[in-house]
């Protein structure tokens, strides 16, 4: 996808990287110079402007962007300025952070209904990590399921899904598997992405440091975690 992220702080940069990282053009915006240097060389394209100036977009494709971040943190009216804009000037989805329940009711009313609160969600999967010590990202459902990624075992490499149906069950279910491919981006940048490969079938093969996302149950999946020698995967379970 083709994203604009607004704002470089430390919520900003972060998204912007992460982005990038798993595979998205992004553009980076900012006014202050310095937070696009620290950025222009890992990321699509960086462009230094003051976005609460509506004459400065221009220069900004948000026409052909899937999707625009507004990630300021430092200044609440600067953020809602941005966002009212971006509106203004585009159909494109936005993705707006709010820096107290003042900025909620604003965006709101605006007719933004994607409204993130970094801090909170940071702390929110902060501590679905903790619980879930072996584990790289969660989505828990309700109290009893989770969505999760989790390495694959070593004893899977080069193992199709057909050759691990006949192994012991972990009560999970494989989702999809998230796999390591080399891309160039915009600028020719050779780059290493992660990247889900689709549905799966009884012939796909696991492949080295491949990811697994499951479904299931919480014991199952802390079952799983618990080491590399206790259980096995088997197929479309694991």
């Amino acid at each position: 996808m083709k994203i604009i992220v607004f704002g470089l702080g430390n919520f900003g940069t972060a998204l912007a990287l992460s982005l990038t990282e798993t595979g998205n053009e992004v553009i980076a915006i900012d006014k202050q110079m310095d937070k696009i240097n620290l950025v222009k060389d890992k990321i699509s394209h960086a462009i230094c402007m003051d976005s609460t100036n509506e004459l400065a977009y221009d220069a900004v494709p948000l026409n052909d962007a899937d999707k625009v971040v507004v990630a300021i943190g430092e200044n609440e009216g600067a953020a809602i300025i941005t966002t009212a804009i971006i509106k203004k000037l585009s159909t494109v989805k936005i993705i707006s952070r709010a820096l107290s329940p003042i900025h909620d009711t604003v965006l709101e009313a605006m007719g933004i209904h994607s409204i993130i609160h970094p801090e909170q969600d940071s702390a929110d999967r902060l501590t679905k990590q903790i619980n879930f010590k072996s584990t790289l990202e969660n989505y828990q459902l309700d109290n009893n399921f989770t969505i999760s990624e989790v390495r694959a075992k070593k004893e899977f490499y080069g193992k199709t899904l057909r050759e691990l149906d006949s192994i012991d069950t972990y009560s999970l279910t494989l989702i999809t598997i998230i796999r390591e491919r080399e891309k160039k981006n915009l600028i020719g940048k050779k780059t290493i992405v992660k990247e889900t490969i689709g549905r799966t079938n009884p012939d796909t093969v696991v492949l080295d440091n491949d990811i697994l996302v499951v479904y299931g149950n919480n014991k199952d999946i802390e079952n799983y975690c618990m080491g590399e020698e206790e259980y096995d995967l088997r197929n479309k379970n694991i």
